[in-house]
């Protein structure tokens, strides 16, 4: 038996929470990950996993044989970086989780730049709107916007976002352009942001010489994907809240109109997230300087 690898099956398992996500990112038959577990078991003489038909728990003894080999097999990777990252180029594949809209406004346009610089870096994004579990799913680092919530996480503030309320010149024909937030609760169609998580509207905030206010009413359309949400605004359905970045085109162009200028709520913030416990490649953190380097300045 390989210990080392087998340590490293071991610990991929407790992270992905199953066999067939584990074999996934390392890329192995799931029956030879299973034989991998199943040697160091034997090995150390002590029941690591419980397994059954529908999930994977680790026992006691397994959860704190996992603490200790976690830390040493970081020690191992800060020992290879170490090593390697003066006389070598990032390489590797990056798994990037993104939203939809920051996706397509910010950090695509931005891509063609960090593909010059790191040609040895293949980059898979994973282009969505819904939460994502970093480690069960095997990702590097997400990007997001809002609160955060999550402790067990490294966040890194990347750049704060503006959002604007906005409809079509039609809609505010047919429906006419409020004055102040309450209006909205009066006859006007609102297109919310739901939450992709719980299915909840997230409430038009508003902010205006430190006096805020949220409305929450009765949408006539929810939409829980921010590229459709602005799609949704701009067919007509109604007052949408959305990204500055993502309205700035059609805003130009006169699609889409801002109203209630002057109750722009807060600034958005915008992370890089990535787990903790895990080590930091090389390939990760040339990603993050990059995002740390130019996306305030695409997103802002």
């Amino acid at each position: 038996m390989d210990q080392l690898t087998a340590i490293r099956a071991f610990a991929r398992v407790v992270e992905a929470g199953n066999f067939t996500k584990a074999a996934d990112s390392l890329d192995m038959p799931n029956a030879t990950l299973s034989k991998l577990v199943q040697d160091l078991e034997a090995y150390l003489g002590v029941r690591l996993l419980q397994r059954t038909t529908r999930r994977v728990t680790v026992t006691p003894e397994g959860r704190g044989y996992y603490e200790k080999t976690a830390r040493v097999l970081r020690d191992l990777e800060d020992i290879d970086t170490s090593l390697n990252t003066a006389r070598s180029k990032p390489r590797g594949l990056l798994r990037v989780d993104v939203g939809g809209s920051t996706a397509r406004d910010v950090l695509i346009p931005m891509l063609p730049d960090f593909m010059a610089r790191y040609p040895d870096i293949c980059l898979d994004l994973g282009v969505s709107d819904r939460p994502v579990d970093l480690i069960s799913d095997n990702i590097d680092c997400v990007i997001r916007g809002g609160p955060l919530d999550n402790s067990s996480l490294i966040a890194r503030k990347i750049g704060v976002a503006t959002l604007i309320t906005c409809a079509t010149p039609a809609y505010l024909k047919t429906f006419g352009t409020p004055a102040y937030p309450d209006e909205l609760k009066n006859g006007h169609r609102l297109v919310s942001y739901v939450s992709s998580q719980n299915g909840r509207a997230f409430p038009f905030r508003f902010e205006r010489d430190g006096e805020k206010t949220e409305i929450k009413v009765a949408h006539r359309v929810g939409v829980n994907e921010s590229n459709a949400h602005l799609a949704a605004g701009l067919a007509g359905l109604g007052i949408i809240q959305t990204f500055s970045y993502s309205a700035n085109n059609v805003l130009r162009e006169g699609t889409l109109v801002e109203i209630l200028k002057e109750w722009r709520p807060a600034v958005y913030p915008f992370h890089v997230v990535y787990p903790q416990n895990r080590h930091v490649p090389q390939r990760l953190r040339v990603f993050i300087d990059w995002l740390l380097e130019g996306f305030a300045g695409r997103v802002g």
